[in-house]
């Protein structure tokens, strides 16, 4: 709380607030004119150019409580910009765990050795099937050919029965080689099942580094390295496929 000082009168006198005492004779006393002029003398001193030399013993320290300041603010800018680099190392740690995990399961339950296994089996014994059963069914429709062309030439019952029988007999060896089918169709769904499993885990994986378009930003050209009659089979066409000719386009050729 400030305080009121009483000013005393030589103050008073010096600010104006008072007039100057007068001597006797009308004029201000020597004293207090001597007292004046050193008043005015130490005003004009301070009010002076060379004053700023006392002043310039306290510009160092204030020079450095700036600079103090200035190297207070780059250290939090920096701290700023570690607690930044921090929260993006967390994210990347923990992208490359649980890409880590990813991985693990798919090593565990689809790469390691038996479960591959299974799968080049399972594939295997679809192809084998497949010739089995083809080669059954030619040899078959092969002898019911032969038979029915013997059959327009034999008149005995007998030889007409013999041959009858073999047609059938022949009818339902092809009936049993189509049973390739529901096995094949057995074998392929363990495949797809485990390759659905593993397009899932690596569409995890995607997701952990951005999606299928940041992958993709990040993949090189394809080329198509082959050569001769491979570079032009491209194998059945699935419905929906593009750069296919089709029948019509073909038959288009001919005409």
């Amino acid at each position: 709380m400030p305080v009121n000082r009483r000013r005393f009168r030589i103050e008073q006198a010096f600010v104006g607030d008072m007039p100057m005492p007068a001597a006797a004779d009308g004029e201000a006393g020597p004293m207090h004119r001597e007292i004046m002029n050193e008043l005015r003398s130490i005003r004009a001193q301070m009010a002076a150019p060379g004053h700023g030399a006392a002043a310039s013993a306290v510009d160092p320290a204030a020079q450095q409580i700036a600079e103090s300041q200035a190297l207070l603010e780059t250290y939090r800018a920096q701290i700023e910009q570690c607690e930044k680099l921090k929260v993006e190392l967390d994210l990347i740690y923990d992208a490359i765990n649980r890409t880590k995990r990813e991985i693990a399961v798919l090593h565990g339950k689809s790469f390691d050795g038996n479960e591959m296994s299974k799968v080049t089996g399972e594939l295997g014994a679809v192809v084998g099937g497949t010739e089995e059963a083809t080669q059954q069914i030619l040899e078959a429709a092969e002898a019911i050919d032969q038979a029915a062309s013997a059959l327009s030439k034999v008149n005995s019952p007998d030889q007409q029965k013999i041959l009858s029988e073999e047609i059938s007999e022949r009818v339902v060896s092809i009936f049993e080689a189509c049973n390739f089918q529901d096995l094949t169709g057995q074998r392929i769904s363990k495949v797809m099942s485990t390759m659905k499993f593993i397009e899932n885990h690596i569409t995890v994986m995607m997701d952990i580094w951005g999606g299928v378009d940041a992958i993709r930003a990040h993949a090189p050209p394809i080329v198509d390295d082959r050569e001769g009659d491979a570079k032009l089979l491209n194998g059945p066409k699935l419905d929906g496929d593009a750069g296919h000719a089709s029948q019509n386009d073909i038959d288009a050729l001919f005409d």
